[in-house]
């Protein structure tokens, strides 16, 4: 009786136990709601933006790609092993393994008929979810009107249509196969087959299941072979992106040819579903193997071998032409302006007086070098910061457009301590700071011609305040119905005007000023030891914590539970997160690939960030495959993202825009005739504003973005060339010179020099525009390698003043070559004249003195005089105490003359025989006592009041004296007294900065 009740309890299936069951439940619980959560977070985000459409799309989208594919999977598979079962012989003579291995698996039956299925469709549903983007653009496709070399087909065939059907086939591939394996073990498992010494039975139902699914799978081969002689078009392996002359007269035959017989082969194992002869199927896979090897692989390299290679270059000849003419199209380079430039190498006197306008906006700011500058005299508090790299723009100032060094003023909290503070106190950075391109101060700090805490200058009045900058704080909790403001808006003792701004905080619009005027208090804050200007957030920027359920869903997403528990998050707050304006512009365009460097403008009284976005793609028949990521690496771009991006096609589709007080993108088609674009557009409708639609202050800000000029030098080093003789022999391919100035380490030595943007005359008769500019020299390496100027390449970047109308002349291409016969040095010669010019290099060491540090800023080279000008200013910083690069000099070469001054305009006339013939920018450079030029309080670098109010005047009359007996000194050529007066005007500039 004992055994029996062990023997019953032992049967009993096991009873989960309360507790554990609970513990499940809570766990699930638990995951459930955070899943919730963060669905939640996404979808207030997007609706916050104005983008919501966007996230549905997307999740629409993945979830019935999803669908598609865990059914297409799951479906077949459950089929295969359910008839294999069914359809079992029931009076099989099983072996004595199957036979354990029937006992074995016969409890696990049901769940491995239903669970493996499903395990597997899971796998499938996730990697087709993951081609959501292709689908759609499938669907929303819509031709070109330009057609391939090879096949005549439309270029939106192999852009849209052919990465669907070959994703589409290799799918239905991999699903035939596994429900044939799926299938055939079952069979194997219940008898369906057995083998007897050499023999091997099959039953019926198992031989016709195998058939019909090889059939099928064989069907499917012979659509890819065909589908594959169509992606020859984008080949890699070849000689040149493309079907070379051996794809053309051996692999496509070959593939057509491979499609045929797979096609026959499958109607063998159709006829053996039927007759039960197997002899002619396998028979028929085993030619069609060989046939594989031979036609795909052997007669190829057969023809490569014995054909191509003897005569490559004639027999390839119309294969490169593809090539060149589909690879211009393809990257916007197949409209550059060519033109011929004889450069001079004579520094006559008065050579750049057909080039004044070029000559007064040389910028001899380098954006590159002087941040710390920008933060030393502009950073005002600890808990602000600038970037490494600023920004070059260009503003309409008295009528006049000059280049500008710019960069915002962002916050920075990493020494706030307490979630209060680094959540509701410091939430945003103040103020755009920007200083002329081609002035500087007498101490040879840069020119401002807007900076200062408020700001003030020659911008107007704008909103200042940045919510969204490129290193704002995760999140923020701002705004809200407040009795007294919490947000620092700034230092209310950073300038004597500070005490004006509570009254009138300057925000663009009537409603921000109202709420600003409203709200701003002066208020003592013991953190920082002074009083601070208080303000509370005035716009719409993000989600509101309105209720206690969106406060728990933030206070999970941040893993703060001060979000939900804290008092001073009040009705009204409004939680600010994703707030890099890139990410932003990525998450409502997630089609677009961003360019690396936005700047911020203002435009219309608010700051703007501006973003460029391309639409890109590999599939570009015939055109050259090249990976952007290195395309794009330069000495000034940082690492290169070690993941691959290869495009063979790129289009500047989209000008994006955020607002830095708010955080509202807005999305600009700016080139509404890319085809990609059309079909987001359909995708997205709504999403993309009209050109139309910018205003002009807008389009005077917006520039040729810096990828997309990295990506057409690099491409038209080669392509330039558009003879195939001459491009496969490429005895003219050019590159980018690497950077003479970037020597911290040898790796960045070896990166490419930047590209630059000036105004500046492009060309003999070219009018002076805002452009972008690189330079070429031979490719070679080795002893051959010779680096002298054989081309300079610029892009137009203005894009026009007038609302919704783009000037006809931007993004054009000009590219200047230079004479073979005559030599004209490259960066990496000038830089080395430079160094190791005698003159010079006493010079360089005398500024070196007292422990300073020579900075070589960037080397630019300029096409004026009938030549090519070299200018590179050189900036001094101390080693130790209070330091930061000052502008002390200014190096020019042209041809084989060097000179070195202290201002680019006694330079250049140093240069051309005492007369340039035109003034440089800091030509007026004021050295009267009481300039404030180089604090920039007001920004003109001409004004002075000369009263003896400012307490700065007797340090710039220190100062100026210190430079007037460096100046006789050096001419005295008594270098004792010049580092004498040298240690004197650091000595002042420190005791202006203490007392600023």
């Amino acid at each position: 009786m004992t055994d029996q009740n062990a023997e019953a309890q032992a049967a009993r299936p096991r009873r989960i136990s309360p507790l554990a069951a609970t513990i499940i439940l809570v766990v699930i619980l638990i995951l459930g709601f955070l899943a919730v959560a963060a669905v939640t977070a996404e979808v207030l985000w997007f609706r916050q933006t104005g983008y919501l459409p966007v996230l549905t799309t997307q999740w629409i989208a993945a979830a019935v790609m999803f669908v598609i594919g865990f059914l297409a999977m799951a479906v077949p598979l459950f089929f295969a092993i359910d008839i294999a079962y069914r359809k079992r012989p029931v009076y099989a003579r099983l072996t004595a393994q199957l036979d354990r291995y029937q006992e074995l698996f016969e409890p696990l039956r049901r769940l491995v008929k239903w669970g493996l299925p499903a395990v597997i469709g899971l796998f499938a549903g996730v990697s087709t979810a993951a081609q959501w983007q292709s689908a759609l653009l499938w669907l929303n496709s819509s031709p070109t009107g330009e057609k391939d070399a090879q096949f005549g087909f439309d270029i939106s065939f192999f852009l849209f249509d052919l990465p669907m059907l070959q994703g589409i086939v290799s799918f239905a591939s991999a699903v035939t196969m596994i429900a044939l394996l799926a299938g055939v073990a079952t069979s194997y498992l219940y008898g369906g087959i057995a083998f007897a010494g050499r023999d091997v039975r099959v039953s019926k139902s198992t031989r016709i299941q195998a058939a019909v699914l090889a059939t099928v799978y064989l069907l499917l081969q012979a659509v890819s072979l065909w589908l594959d002689q169509y992606r020859s078009l984008t080949n890699t392996t070849g000689l040149r992106t493309g079907a070379m002359f051996q794809d053309v007269h051996a692999v496509i035959p070959g593939k057509q040819i491979l499609a045929g017989i797979a096609i026959i082969v499958a109607i063998l194992f159709l006829i053996t579903a039927f007759t039960g002869k197997w002899r002619l199927p396998v028979v028929g896979t085993a030619l069609f193997l060989v046939s594989s090897i031979v036609l795909g692989i052997g007669y190829p390299w057969a023809v490569q071998q014995f054909q191509v290679r003897p005569d490559e270059k004639s027999l390839e000849s119309e294969y490169i032409e593809r090539n060149i003419a589909a690879t211009r199209v393809a990257y916007g380079i197949d409209d550059v302006d060519v033109e011929r430039y004889d450069a001079v190498t004579d520094a006559e006197p008065g050579a750049l007086r057909d080039d004044a306008v070029a000559t007064a906006n040389i910028r001899i700011i380098d954006p590159e070098v002087v941040s710390p500058t920008f933060s030393q005299l502009e950073q005002i508090r600890q808990y602000y910061q600038f970037p490494t790299s600023l920004s070059v723009d260009r503003y309409e100032i008295d009528g006049q457009v000059e280049d500008a060094v710019t960069a915002v003023r962002d916050i920075n909290i990493t020494d706030q301590a307490g979630w209060f503070n680094r959540t509701l106190v410091y939430t945003h950075g103040y103020g755009l700071v920007g200083a002329y391109g081609n002035q500087r101060s007498p101490g040879g700090e840069p020119v401002f011609l807007e900076n200062g805490i408020p700001t003030s200058g020659k911008l107007g009045k704008f909103e200042p305040r940045v919510y969204f900058g490129m290193n704002s704080p995760t999140y923020s909790i701002v705004g809200g119905e407040r009795t007294k403001s919490i947000e620092l808006d700034f230092p209310a003792d950073a300038e004597s005007g500070a005490e004006a701004t509570a009254d009138d905080p300057t925000p663009a619009d009537p409603a921000a000023d109202d709420a600003a005027a409203g709200e701003a208090e002066v208020v003592d804050e013991p953190a920082e030891g002074g009083r601070q200007n208080m303000t509370t957030f005035a716009g719409d920027g993000g989600p509101e914590l309105g209720n206690i359920f969106t406060k728990l869903i933030y206070a999970l997403k941040f893993q703060d539970m001060e979000v939900l528990l804290s008092g001073a998050v009040v009705d009204g707050s409004q939680i600010l997160y994703d707030r890099n304006p890139v990410e932003r512009v990525q998450k409502v365009a997630p089609y677009l690939t961003l360019d690396k460097a936005p700047y911020a403008s203002v435009v219309d009284g608010r700051i703007v960030w501006i973003i460029d976005g391309y639409t890109t793609s590999d599939n570009y028949p015939y055109s050259e495959s090249k990976d952007m990521n290195a395309l794009t690496v330069d000495a000034s771009s940082g690492a290169r993202d070690p993941m691959p991006k290869p495009i063979n096609y790129i289009r500047n589709s989209v000008k994006a825009t955020v607002d830095a007080y708010d955080g509202k993108v807005s999305l600009y088609a700016w080139d509404s005739e890319d085809p990609l674009l059309k079909s987001w557009g359909k995708i997205f409708p709504g999403t993309l504003k009209d050109v139309s639609e910018m205003s002009g202050q807008l389009l005077s800000h917006v520039r040729y973005p810096a990828d997309m000029f990295k990506v057409q030098r690099a491409m038209l080093g080669e392509y330039h060339v558009t003879d195939a003789d001459a491009f496969y022999s490429a005895e003219d391919r050019w590159r980018t010179p690497n950077d003479p100035v970037s020597t911290a380490t040898a790796d960045a030595a070896k990166l490419a020099q930047p590209p630059y943007y000036l105004t500046l005359a492009a060309g003999a008769d070219a009018d002076p525009n805002f452009s972008i500019y690189s330079t070429y020299i031979p490719d070679a390496s080795g002893e051959g390698q010779r680096d002298i100027l054989t081309g300079y390449l610029a892009a137009n970047s203005n894009a026009g003043s007038k609302d919704g109308t783009v000037s006809e002349d931007y993004g054009t291409l000009k590219l200047l070559t230079l004479p073979k016969s005559n030599s004209i040095p490259g960066p990496g010669q000038v830089q080395n004249s430079f160094t190791t010019d005698s003159k010079v290099s006493n010079l360089l060491n005398i500024l070196r003195q007292g422990e300073s540090q020579v900075i070589s800023g960037n080397l630019l080279t300029l096409p004026v005089g009938g030549g090519l000008l070299y200018v590179q200013p050189v900036y001094v910083k101390a080693s130790s105490g209070t330091s930061f690069p000052i502008l002390q000099k200014v190096l020019v070469s042209f041809g084989d003359e060097i000179a070195f001054e202290d201002t680019l305009d006694a330079a250049l006339d140093e240069l051309f025989g005492g007369n340039s013939g035109a003034n440089a920018g800091d030509g007026d450079v004021p050295v009267v006592p009481g300039d404030d030029a180089g604090t920039g309080d007001t920004g003109d670098s001409g004004s002075s009041d000369g009263g003896s109010s400012d307490p700065l005047s007797p340090v710039l009359q220190e100062m100026q004296q210190a430079i007037q007996d460096r100046d006789k000194a050096m001419k005295d050529g008594d270098w004792t007294a010049y580092g004498e007066a040298d240690e004197r005007l650091r000595d002042a500039l420190e005791n202006a900065l203490q007392g600023s």
